[in-house]
């Protein structure tokens, strides 16, 4: 796909495009809702309950050990879905039967053609760093692609490809004025210096931990690296998600906060348990005309 294509939203999503506060509600593993500029968006969709299975693929599963805070059918109007990769703690079975199936979901090649198999009639696939921008009703947010890798030397090679997002969102006079990190299942790596060099200044982060380990290996962040990802991304804040719903995530949230407190970075780091919103506001300086 060519860097940058335009999508032209005209959904049923709230229109209300106030740059002065958003809000992020998590729902569990790496589901969230942002709700920002008018924009309303859904990221990593996992609905399953507790006692659920997930397929992993090569015959591996994963049980599910905890309860979404919300179900698929009291989701709010979408304008576009985020998906960070293919596996089913991310896109489950639920997801494929009940998700709306022309809601754009912006994601990898890889799993843009495996939800098309299953019926999704708008993914768009990106490379790390291509974009797409939404429109609507003049609000704007361009969303690139990350550098992301989920598993460490020649397993990643046999795992689905993994992106991260940057969502930046955008007011009238074309001004970034909320930047916006997803971090997807990915391990720190050396490519993950490469965006704070694009992109020096980032205002809040959803870093996905969890140490979720498979046959010892490691394939997302524990705390000790997920505090290694703070220092080499450096966003002002960092919301940890997907960190306590599987069998296969071995790295607690507990660990993450003592990691955080231990590094001197308490203050930067926002603490959501499942079904609780994060408010945030944007100061009147980033997005208000000069």
């Amino acid at each position: 796909m060519p860097n940058n294509v335009q999508l032209n939203l005209t959904t049923a999503a709230a229109d209300s495009s106030d740059l002065g506060e958003g809000s992020i509600y998590f729902i569990g593993t790496a589901t969230v809702i942002i709700r920002y500029a008018g924009f309303t968006i859904l990221t990593d969709p996992n609905f399953l309950h507790a006692g659920d299975h997930v397929h992993l693929g090569y015959g591996l599963t994963a049980k599910r050990l905890t309860n979404p805070a919300l179900e698929i059918e009291d989701l709010p109007p979408l304008d576009f879905c985020v998906l960070s990769h293919y596996h089913g703690d991310h896109f489950d079975q639920v997801v494929e039967e009940r998700l709306q199936k022309d809601l754009p979901i912006i994601t990898t090649e890889e799993a843009a053609s495996a939800i098309r198999d299953k019926g999704f009639t708008r993914a768009i696939p990106l490379e790390t760093w291509d974009s797409v921008t939404a429109v609507k009703n003049g609000a704007r947010v361009r969303i690139t692609s990350m550098p992301g890798k989920h598993g460490p030397g020649l397993a990643d090679l046999v795992l689905p490809s993994v992106m991260g997002s940057m969502l930046e969102f955008e007011s009238d006079q074309l001004k970034t004025v909320l930047r916006l990190y997803i971090s997807g299942d990915t391990l720190v790596f050396d490519e993950l210096k490469e965006i704070p060099r694009k992109y020096p200044e980032i205002d809040l982060a959803l870093f996905h931990l969890g140490g979720t380990r498979i046959m010892g290996l490691l394939l997302t962040m524990d705390a000790d690296q997920g505090v290694e990802a703070i220092r080499i991304i450096n966003p002002n804040e960092v919301i940890p998600i997907h960190y306590n719903d599987y069998e296969v995530f071995k790295s607690p949230l507990e660990d993450f906060k003592k990691a955080v407190a231990q590094a001197g970075f308490s203050n930067r780091v926002r603490y959501l348990n499942h079904g609780e919103t994060y408010n945030f506001e944007v100061a009147s300086s980033r997005w208000q005309a000069a």
